[in-house]
């Protein structure tokens, strides 16, 4: 969460102990946030829950052993800290997501390629409305999501209906919360039909 990314050979994780094995050093008051699989030929994205995000190729981060600490992937400003990470293709769509309910499908062609450990751009325009980024994912339009809150409301609607709209911006409302209550937990699962009825067909 403080910005730091490693990337290790998969084959180093082969010999798992009943415990657990250390993937990571990790520095007092930090933590891990993100796991990705990646083909080693592919970008990272990062993004902030102040809205600012980066795109870096992935091979500006050389492999590391299991234990080491990783460098750095972005420079946070005061205050912040990495909500999501994503190996990203070129092309596609960036889903941002924020506390209060609101979201904007990005162009991932609005994010330039940088060099890894800088500031990044601005993602999202933070107001007071719509509240602090809680997660960022590439999605297609093949794709459902979930949004649950803190109050144990839910709400699912196909990625496809989520406006796509430029970078720095403060996206759309996609759920209304009572007040008080925000998102907590997204998730994205697959487009399911629910099957019809026998008195439907």
């Amino acid at each position: 969460k403080n910005g730091t990314i490693k990337k290790t050979e998969l084959s180093a994780y082969s010999n798992p102990r009943a415990g657990g094995i250390i993937a990571m050093g990790i520095d007092e008051g930090d933590g891990v946030i993100a796991v990705q699989l990646s083909d080693g030929q592919s970008e990272v994205f990062i993004g902030t829950r102040q809205g600012m995000a980066i795109r870096f190729p992935e091979d500006d981060v050389r492999p590391m052993g299991r234990t080491a600490y990783g460098v750095r992937g972005i420079t946070l400003r005061e205050g912040d800290e990495v909500v999501a990470m994503e190996v990203v293709k070129p092309g596609g769509t960036l889903l941002t997501l924020t506390e209060l309910g609101y979201g904007k499908r990005t162009p991932l062609d609005e994010y330039r390629v940088q060099s890894r450990g800088g500031v990044g751009l601005k993602n999202l325009d933070i107001t007071a409305k719509n509240g602090r980024v809680i997660e960022i994912a590439q999605v297609n339009e093949d794709k459902e999501l979930l949004l649950i809150t803190e109050w144990g409301k839910i709400l699912r609607t196909p990625t496809g209906d989520i406006r796509t709209i430029g970078r720095a911006t403060q996206g759309v409302r996609l759920m209304d919360l009572d007040e008080g209550d925000k998102v907590v937990s997204v998730a994205l699962v697959e487009n399911y039909e629910e099957p019809l009825k026998d008195d439907e067909t």
